[in-house]
């Protein structure tokens, strides 16, 4: 079977659909064996490229001509209806979305309310939630580990983090969860519920301040930089839910689902959980969540990988597939499954100045749940077959809908 008939082209494209995304380790590994860089077309009609090879990947996430500055592609987006990089009604004011030097001021600020004292101080609590979790199944049986342990604990550790009541939980969760499904009835309710929510909770912290991350974005202040504004606080405490809560919950699923398709790798880290920090590299290698970054668009006429791109062209690039592209060990074969790998090398958190701030939280916790359940539910395998797992359809998060599992707790 050709390229061309295994991969959905049309009109001389890749389209990343939901047939695409359920396969996608397979078709970027077929499009890598073509080249580097393809014609793309993204969810919602949207077209640009895709980058699919690691060195390119590199040279995509740091060209000094490819930026978050949507606006040379503003006709097609507007056309599109695509409203995730706009302010009050995307994900717009903050610095995922931003260029120097506003990213330079938007991540400095943020930087100094999201410390590593802050995230190294979690471990604790993020441990009892993974049992409280494990505690509240019964003694055996089967279950859907998305529902009932990947998607709470993250949801549970970042609400506590920013200060968000018990109350409205349940709302932060749904919402949290449809933000980024961009072809989703329910994307644009979603981010107005979240924005609305935690507006409100922005201005509460503000009369009543307290130990949470929330109550430190709304303090923080630089001499040079000065306070966040009011969009801006809420925009960086929407990123902060968005990627603190969808990518560790998929990053946890992809890792489980590869450990029950290789059980000798499942049983190694029973035995050997110091192997846990490399082993957490290695998922983030071998079937990263976050699948695609965030857009970039060509502010002029360039050149990536030889191709002539024109200006206002979206650039993507795909992270998982850039991972099975990096550069390994003699010997290690990078479509493979391996917890002993060493310095498993990978672009799963980006690369450059836009590289993931919550990098070692979603560290962090990936290890803590994977070593607590892994030791407190000594049997767990699949209860239903790989190829009947739904996964996410559009968007770039990739992961399971659910993990149906049969188990035994210690």
């Amino acid at each position: 079977m050709s390229l061309h008939e295994s991969c959905p082209y049309q009109d001389g494209r890749v389209v990343i659909d939901a047939a695409f995304k359920a396969d996608a380790p397979a078709r970027y590994a077929r499009l890598r064996e073509l080249g580097p860089l393809h014609p793309a077309e993204f969810h919602l009609g949207l077209k640009g490229w895709v980058v699919v090879g690691y060195d390119l990947a590199r040279e995509a996430l740091t060209h000094p001509a490819l930026l978050k500055d949507a606006t040379p592609a503003a006709e097609a987006l507007a056309a599109a209806g695509y409203v995730l990089h706009q302010p009050k009604v995307g994900l717009g004011a903050q610095m995922m979305e931003a260029d120097p030097p506003e990213h330079t001021r938007l991540r400095r600020l943020a930087s100094a309310a999201f410390t590593p004292r802050r995230t190294a101080e979690l471990a604790p609590r993020i441990e009892q939630i993974a049992h409280d979790l494990i505690d509240a199944l019964p003694p055996s049986g089967e279950v859907d580990l998305v529902e009932a342990f990947n998607a709470p604990l993250p949801a549970t550790v970042i609400a506590e983090l920013l200060g968000i009541p018990r109350e409205h939980h349940l709302d932060f969760r749904r919402w949290s969860g449809l933000a980024l499904r961009v072809a989703s009835p329910e994307h644009r309710p979603a981010l107005a519920g979240l924005h609305g929510l935690l507006a409100d909770l922005i201005a509460d912290k503000r009369r009543h301040p307290q130990d949470d991350l929330l109550s430190a974005l709304v303090a923080v202040r630089d001499e040079e930089d000065g306070r966040l504004s009011e969009e801006e606080l809420v925009g960086t405490a929407m990123m902060l839910v968005v990627a603190g809560h969808e990518s560790t919950v998929n990053l946890l699923g992809n890792a489980l689902l590869a450990l029950l398709r290789h059980p000798d790798q499942l049983e190694l880290l029973r035995e050997r959980p110091g192997l846990m920090p490399g082993a957490v590299e290695e998922f983030l290698r071998h079937d990263t969540s976050v699948e695609r970054s965030t857009s970039r668009y060509a502010s002029q006429d360039l050149e990536l990988g030889g191709v002539p791109i024109p200006r206002g062209s979206m650039i993507a690039v795909a992270l998982g597939s850039a991972g099975h592209d990096a550069p390994q060990a003699e010997g290690d074969d990078p479509a493979g499954l391996d917890v002993t790998r060493p310095g498993a090398r990978h672009l799963a958190f980006g690369h450059g100045i836009h590289y993931c701030l919550g990098a070692p939280l979603a560290r962090l916790e990936t290890d803590i749940a994977l070593r607590t359940l892994l030791s407190r539910v000594p049997e767990l395998e699949l209860a239903a077959p790989v190829d009947s797992l739904d996964w996410i359809g559009s968007g770039i998060i990739r992961g399971v809908l659910s993990l149906p599992v049969r188990y035994r707790v210690g």
